[in-house]
C-alpha cells in the first residue's frame, strides 16, 4: 500500500453493505472511490452513508467533525474508470456468479497490475471469481459482517493459488482498520457460517425427531452462556435465508448430511413463515415467548449434544490445514457472539 495520504481504494456496489464497507474504509483515512451501476443506486449508496454517519453522531460515537471529515475523503460515482489507480477494490455486487465474473472482468482491465481485486461473498467459491481475472494470485476473498462499520470480524479467504503476500497485505490492512482478521481457505461458508449453520441444522433436526422442543433447546444453550439459542437464531436469520446457506454448503461440498436442510426448516421456509420478519417462523414473534424450564442435568444434556459435533466440525478445520485453531474462536466469538470460542464453548 502506499503513504497513508495516498491510499486509495475502491467498493464497487453500494447497498447496505457496500456502503458499509465504504464507511469502514474512510474511517481509516483512505481515499475512497465507490461505485455503482447508475444514479439511481449512488444515490441510495449515497444515503445509506449518510443514514449511518448520522446515527453514529447521534449516538456519540462519531464526532460532526470527523463525519465531515470522513465524507471528503469518499467519493461516489457511476464512472468505473475511477477505479484505476486504487490499491484495492472490494466488491459487494449481488451473489450472482455471473455479475461477478463480468465485475472481474471489468475490474482487470481498468485496475493497475498491482491492484488487488477482493470480493465479499459469503457464498460463491473466491477460486471461481479468480478464474475470470489475469491476476489469480491477487484475488482474495474479504468477507466482512454486517453491518460492516460496528463488527469486527473479516474473513480472509484464500484460493489455492493467492500468493501468500496477498493475503498478508490484506491481513495487515483489515489490522489498520480496527477490525480483527481469520484466514481460512476456500470453502463452502468459509469458518463462520460453515460452523455456524451445522449447529443449527442439527438443532432442528433434534427438533425434527423428537429429541427436545425449540424452547428447551434455546433455553438448555442459553444457560451453556450462548447470547441466543439457536431455533430462535434461526428465526433472526431468516428461514429463508438459512436454508439458502445449508443448500449451498450441501451443494458444494459433497452433499454432507449436516448440511442437508432439516424437514421442519424447510417446510416452513416454503410455507412463507420466514422467522421474525414475517411474524412467524419457528415462534410467533409479537407475542410473549415462554421460556422452558429445564432441569440443570437435561439442559447440560442437550448443550453436550449440540456442542459435541461442532466441537468436531472445528476440529476437522484444524486437522486439515484450512484454519487455525485461534482464528476459529476468534471467528465464533466475533462473528456469532459465542462466549467462548467454540473449542473452549
Amino acid at each position: 500500500m502506499r503513504e497513508n495520504s495516498k491510499r486509495r481504494v475502491g467498493v464497487v456496489g453500494l447497498g447496505t453493505m457496500g456502503a458499509g464497507i465504504v464507511e469502514v474504509f474512510a474511517r481509516g483515512e483512505f481515499q475512497v472511490v465507490g461505485v455503482e451501476v447508475d444514479e439511481a443506486a449512488r444515490e441510495r449508496g449515497a444515503e445509506h452513508l449518510r443514514k449511518s454517519t448520522d446515527k453514529a453522531v447521534s449516538r456519540g460515537k462519531l464526532s460532526t467533525e470527523d463525519a465531515a471529515a470522513l465524507h471528503e475523503r469518499i467519493t461516489l460515482t457511476t464512472d468505473f474508470a475511477a477505479l484505476s489507480e486504487v490499491d484495492l477494490v472490494v466488491e459487494a455486487v449481488p451473489e450472482r456468479i455471473d455479475i461477478k465474473h463480468d465485475l472481474f472482468r471489468r475490474l482487470d482491465e481498468i485496475c493497475e497490475p498491482r491492484t488487488i481485486l477482493a470480493t465479499n461473498t459469503s457464498s460463491l467459491p473466491v477460486t471461481q471469481i479468480a478464474e475470470t481475472t489475469g491476476r489469480p494470485l491477487q484475488v482474495v476473498g474479504m468477507h466482512f459482517f454486517n453491518p460492516a462499520p460496528v463488527m469486527k470480524l473479516i474473513e480472509v479467504v484464500h484460493t489455492p493459488v493467492t500468493s501468500s503476500q496477498t493475503v498478508d497485505l490484506v491481513r495487515e490492512l483489515a489490522l489498520g482498520l480496527g477490525k480483527t482478521p481469520v484466514v481460512c481457505g476456500d470453502k463452502p461458508g468459509f469458518i463462520v457460517n460453515r460452523l455456524l449453520f451445522g449447529y443449527l441444522n442439527q438443532a432442528v433436526a433434534m427438533v425434527d425427531d423428537g429429541e427436545a422442543t425449540g424452547p428447551e433447546i434455546d433455553a438448555a444453550m442459553r444457560s451453556a452462556g450462548f447470547p441466543m439459542g439457536p431455533i430462535m437464531l434461526l428465526d433472526v436469520i431468516g428461514l429463508d435465508t438459512s436454508v439458502q446457506i445449508l443448500d449451498t454448503i450441501y451443494t458444494r461440498d459433497g452433499q454432507l448430511e449436516r448440511y442437508a436442510a432439516a424437514k421442519s426448516l424447510r417446510s416452513l421456509a416454503a410455507e412463507g413463515h420466514l422467522g421474525r420478519k414475517t411474524g412467524r417462523g419457528f415462534y410467533e414473534h409479537g407475542s410473549p415467548v415462554v421460556p422452558a424450564e429445564l432441569d440443570e442435568d437435561r439442559a447440560a444434556r442437550i448443550a453436550a449434544t449440540l456442542l459435541a459435533p461442532h466441537r468436531a466440525d472445528a476440529r476437522q478445520m484444524i486437522d486439515s490445514g484450512y484454519a487455525t485453531a485461534e482464528d476459529i474462536d476468534t471467528a465464533m466469538t466475533l462473528g456469532c457472539g459465542y462466549p467462548k470460542g467454540i473449542l473452549t464453548a
